[in-house]
């Protein structure tokens, strides 16, 4: 129909970053951790970073790679824009090592298209997030968890939150264990685009 993958990631990282402040109050000042995956749940997490450090929260992003690996157009252009702010540290890279703490982490590692076995460096960052005390927020759906089934890969991230984008993913009603508390945010997808609406 012609709407932007753009102004879905948009919308989607502003409404992730409302249903955090929505939970925990205040952000300012409190540090926030964000992984981001190569794909379109890392664009997610990318425009997450952005709105964070305009709530004047102090956070590090994790690209879980090289930039140049960075897959779609839209993920790349939100890049763009994160390495013109000073507001946001960014880490780039394979690395393993997370040696910071952290008042809330942001899950944006691999969303809804996980296929087969989690590998390095994605791995370590998800035993990484499990470890922590912080406050774990999985953007769309847990990294490792296949919305239609509730299956989990060989490794999963265990949310506190889970703010998932347009409509409930059927497989993760069951998996509270692994998804906490569910919030559906709209997007601003038109009903039109349902398959078998139009």
């Amino acid at each position: 129909m012609g709407f932007l993958r753009k102004f879905m990631m948009e919308n989607a990282g502003a409404a992730a970053v409302r249903c955090l402040v929505d939970k925990v109050g205040d952000i300012s000042s409190k540090k926030i951790l964000v992984f981001a995956g190569l794909g379109n749940n890392g664009g997610d997490a990318l425009v997450i970073s952005r709105h964070l450090a305009g709530y004047g929260a102090v956070v590090t992003l994790v690209l879980l790679g090289s930039q140049d690996k960075i897959k779609t157009e839209e993920s790349r252009w939100n890049w763009q824009l994160l390495e013109k702010m000073s507001s946001v540290r960014l880490i780039t890279g394979d690395t393993t090592q997370y040696p910071f703490d952290a008042d809330v982490i942001v899950d944006g590692i691999l969303g809804t298209g996980i296929a087969g076995t989690i590998r390095e460096p994605y791995t370590s960052a998800i035993l990484f997030i499990n470890k922590s005390k912080a406050l774990k927020l999985a953007v769309d759906v847990p990294s490792g968890l296949d919305p239609d089934t509730g299956n989990t890969a060989n490794i999963c991230v265990k949310a506190d939150i889970t703010v998932t984008f347009h409509k409930m993913k059927v497989g993760m009603p069951k998996r509270k264990d692994m998804c906490g508390q569910i919030f559906v945010e709209k997007i601003g997808i038109p009903p039109e685009a349902e398959v078998g609406v139009l």
